[in-house]
């Protein structure tokens, strides 16, 4: 059963003997402290991805579920038990861990596109206006229509689910232009046009997948085990991370989400949940001012909910100072001081740890070896310890990716593709604008619109008859058979089958 009171092991002190009292040197993050939020950094190579696993692990252990991307394709590693070698024993000899055993992890994968994992989907209306031009790359000319579109599919009732909805709505806006910029303000044909063309786009990113119903349950992240063990949420990112907009903005919509939905609770022995940010540069890069300012209240509030948010980035500069410094527990990797960037990025880390008198940070960041790294964590009272040289503990899960057909069975094994993995199409506005547009016609004279199936059977049944009967430039089948049949025969008892054979057709003989 999980321990949750128990601090979560990440390594043992190198620098010191009493990194904690009465720990052995241990360094540890303490659960009631695990929604202060947390940083990541460090060059590529230097163990990050391993870092983010043990914590991972660290965290289901006593009973957290955690949500993670995996952009690599070896954090589903977690799904499996490890192999001991003689490298990983001589770690956990060092450490000193008397109870490693190589286990596995309650995971739950999922895909954006539906391949890897259960599908994540959202609709329309629930990533709203704000996040929808994000991930459309829109200007604030484009944004101001979005903006309106999403009012007018308010005002008029419209359900707005998936992109065929959303494209339906910009068609209305743009037959009823005029109207529509004199209520709610200036709309051009240019904008329609260029969010029309970002939708293409994006649909050819398949990010089309993403929109629709069932909608992902916030619950279903939250999930806990028989055993009391905190479910691992993997998002399969290896071809999302591809497109930089459509992943940071789909996981600042699951932060947004959390935030808008879960209750305050306080302080809490241990967080209700850990959403890690994996490449958290893509979600500042290039992003407006205000989005800024949401994602540091979200991340300055969201604690008070229950959710520890930890970012893994490269270069700890990568996060704005005013996010930085709500981060309470920090794990740095090394980094190569190689250009200004990066001996800016080693100041700036550097000066953000509680200093040790028996370490220079600055200098031992560039000496960190692959598994080693800077701590510091949030002891009693919430106050920092001083950073502390720490070798790693490794997970007890496989340090790698996994195959296909294990991960079909950890999937099929799921409880939750029954409720995902078939997608939804209710009465929603491209249905409901569609039977409007069909009303008015019907009104006006014109005969009613065929429905895609009867247009299909039409067009079979057409077929058929052309086949069989032939067309002003074709002959069909029945002249085709007759003709054959004449010239084989030639005889009076194949003129008397021919008649058989079209009576037959016909229903009857002449």
């Amino acid at each position: 059963m999980p321990q949750a009171a128990r601090p979560l092991l990440i390594g043992k002190a190198v620098t010191t003997a009493n990194a904690l009292p009465d720990t052995g040197g241990r360094v540890c993050l303490l659960p009631r402290f695990g929604n202060r939020h947390g940083l990541v950094a460090g060059a590529t190579g230097t163990g990050k991805t391993v870092t983010l696993m043990t914590l991972a692990e660290e965290f289901s252990r006593i009973g957290v579920p955690v949500f993670l991307a995996d952009v690599k394709g070896d954090v589903a590693g977690l799904a499996m038990p490890g192999e001991l070698n003689g490298k990983l024993q001589a770690r956990i000899d060092e450490i000193g861990i008397d109870d490693y055993a190589s286990e596995g992890n309650p995971v739950v994968f999922w895909d954006l596109y539906g391949k890897l994992g259960h599908p994540v989907r959202a609709t329309v209306s629930e990533i709203g206006p704000t996040l929808l031009s994000r991930m459309l790359e829109l200007n604030d000319t484009q944004s101001g229509v979005l903006d309106i579109v999403f009012r007018l599919a308010d005002d008029r009732g419209l359900l707005l689910l998936d992109l065929g909805d959303l494209r339906a709505l910009l068609n209305l806006v743009a037959e009823q232009r005029k109207a529509v910029s004199t209520e709610y303000g200036l709309v051009s044909a240019p904008s329609i046009g260029a969010i029309q063309r970002a939708l293409l786009r994006l649909e050819s990113d398949g990010g089309d997948a993403f929109f629709g119903e069932p909608a992902l349950e916030l619950a279903d992240l939250m999930r806990t085990t028989a055993e009391g063990h905190g479910v691992v949420n993997i998002l399969a990112a290896d071809s999302l991370v591809l497109k930089p907009r459509l992943y940071s903005t789909f996981l600042l919509w699951m932060l947004s989400e959390l935030f808008e939905q879960l209750p305050e609770v306080g302080d809490l022995d241990r967080p209700r949940l850990v959403f890690v940010f994996d490449e958290a540069h893509l979600l500042f890069d290039d992003a407006p001012a205000a989005l800024r300012q949401r994602v540091e209240q979200v991340v300055r509030i969201i604690r008070s909910k229950g959710v520890g948010v930890y970012f893994c980035s490269q270069f700890p500069n990568d996060v704005p100072d005013d996010i930085l410094g709500q981060l309470g527990n920090r794990v740095q990797h090394a980094l190569r001081a190689f250009t200004p960037r990066d001996q800016k990025a080693v100041r700036t880390a550097a000066e953000t740890f509680v200093a040790n008198p028996e370490l220079d940070v600055a200098d031992a960041i560039g000496q960190l070896g692959t598994g080693e790294a800077l701590v510091s964590t949030l002891q009693d009272k919430g106050i920092p310890m001083p950073v502390e040289r720490t070798l790693v503990a490794p997970p007890r899960c496989r340090m790698g990716s996994i195959t296909g057909a294990e991960r079909a069975a950890i999937r099929a094994g799921s409880p939750l593709g029954a409720k995902y993995d078939i997608a939804l199409d209710r009465e929603s506005a491209e249905e409901m604008l569609a039977r409007k547009t069909e009303a008015v016609a019907v009104q006006a004279g014109a005969p009613p619109a065929r429905t895609a199936a009867e247009e299909e059977r039409g067009s079979l049944g057409q077929s058929v008859r052309d086949a069989v009967f032939g067309t002003k430039r074709r002959q069909g089948m029945v002249e085709t058979m007759a003709k054959q049949t004449a010239r084989t025969i030639g005889s009076q008892i194949g003129r008397q089958i021919l008649r058989g054979v079209l009576g037959g057709i016909f229903g009857g003989r002449r």
